[in-house]
């Protein structure tokens, strides 16, 4: 049987293999501290979690969700002009998608055609790369690296490289690297995008998990952003809800439309009962948001200071779950690097090479352990030697 060449541009997944090398650990009675995976270890507010369980009792949310409900769709808008102070958010600038995951695919390829470029972070979250190599789209990187702070440096693109480009992915904050957006960086963003006539697909994951200083703000707050781009809301890890996939496309019109066409050959639309969640979300009390992103900087202070401690370059760490740190001595062999860590320590973390060619020579740890598990993690490296 032969199966399609799409297959062939992807690798084996890091973390099944990392799974599997857990479990021999653990069968061998090893203590294992997994910090590889972003999952939230915090629990969904009450609120939300009560509203998806009365709406999944009525016999009408069963069926097709053929749409987005109009509540749904302009507490999205409101949400936008409360938490964001983005004015000017209407319901055909909106809509749902089972997180980022699903709508990188759907907007990918809405957007390019087979063999056009597109400009992707590098390191960045996998799915960026996934979603514009299903569209038959060449990658065309842009580093994120030390020098710039991690940020975006759109001055470094070589101008064949910009004209030719469909679609640029911004993501800040940033996975895997820390990095948080400041306004210059988003202005020239913008500015680049217009030049070079490159619509933005800003992925906003993590606006409520900023560290040291104001709180995460919206790629669309910024003067241009609605002309030149749309950006994804998610509510996974500022309200725990990872599985359930309360996610939004948020921006120019025209863009969101071509992306819910495309999306509707496929796809049902989001579970009626997950719609109420979100609605509850989007509409309810944020004080259980600003209490958890102070645990998470607890966490990060935790784990900075203590590899730091143990001979560790302080690791970039501005925002997200995730810290991003510079293997030690300067190796470059990220995944050999995680397996001895794991094998040494039992701290399994995610090799830098997955996220892209200049993740080598770091590692992703993720803050989803309280603060004691995180500081016996990094004593377990230190006893180590490594």
């Amino acid at each position: 049987m032969r199966f399609s060449k799409r297959l062939d541009l992807f690798g084996d997944e890091v973390f099944a293999a990392l799974n599997a090398k857990r479990r021999e650990l653990e069968a061998e009675g090893r203590t294992v501290y997994d910090l590889s995976v972003g999952t939230p270890d915090f629990a969904p507010p009450q609120h939300v979690v009560d509203t998806l369980v009365e709406s999944a009792r009525d016999p009408e949310n069963w069926k097709y969700s053929l749409h987005d409900k109009d509540e749904l769709l302009q507490a999205v808008c409101d949400y936008y002009a409360s938490r964001y102070g983005v004015d000017g958010i209407t319901p055909d600038m909106v809509m749902s998608v089972a997180g980022t995951q699903e709508g990188m695919g759907y907007v990918c390829q809405a957007l390019a055609d087979p063999g056009d470029t597109v400009l992707v972070p590098d390191p960045c979250y996998p799915v960026f790369r996934a979603g514009s190599l299903l569209a038959g789209a060449k990658l065309a990187y842009y580093p994120l690296t030390a020098d710039h702070d991690f940020l975006p440096y759109v001055a470094g693109i070589p101008d064949e490289v910009a004209d030719a480009a469909r679609y640029m992915v911004v993501s800040l904050p940033a996975n895997p690297v820390g990095s948080v957006g400041t306004p210059e960086v988003y202005e020239q963003v913008i500015d680049f995008a217009r030049r070079h006539d490159i619509v933005v697909i800003h992925d906003n994951a993590y606006s409520d998990i900023v560290f040291d200083g104001p709180a995460g703000g919206s790629f669309l707050s910024y003067p241009g952003a609605l002309d030149v781009g749309v950006e994804f809301l998610s509510l996974s890890k500022s309200y725990n809800v990872t599985g359930c996939r309360l996610s939004f496309l948020v921006g120019r019109p025209d863009i969101v439309a071509a992306t819910r066409k495309l999306r509707s050959q496929v796809n049902f639309g989001m579970f009626y009962p997950e719609q109420d969640a979100a609605i509850a979300a989007l509409t309810g009390p944020r004080e259980q948001v600003e209490e958890q992103r102070l645990r998470y900087q607890e966490r990060r202070d935790a784990l900075a200071d203590g590899l730091e401690a143990i001979g560790w370059e302080r690791p970039n760490a501005h925002g997200t779950l995730f810290v991003w740190a510079r293997i030690p001595h300067g190796r470059m062999d990220s995944m050999d690097f995680v397996v001895e860590l794991m094998e040494r320590s039992g701290v399994i973390v995610t090799p830098g090479r997955s996220f892209g060619p200049a993740g080598e020579g770091y590692v992703r740890f993720a803050l989803v352990s309280p603060v004691e598990t995180i500081k016996e993690a990094v004593a377990a490296i230190g006893a180590a030697g490594i």
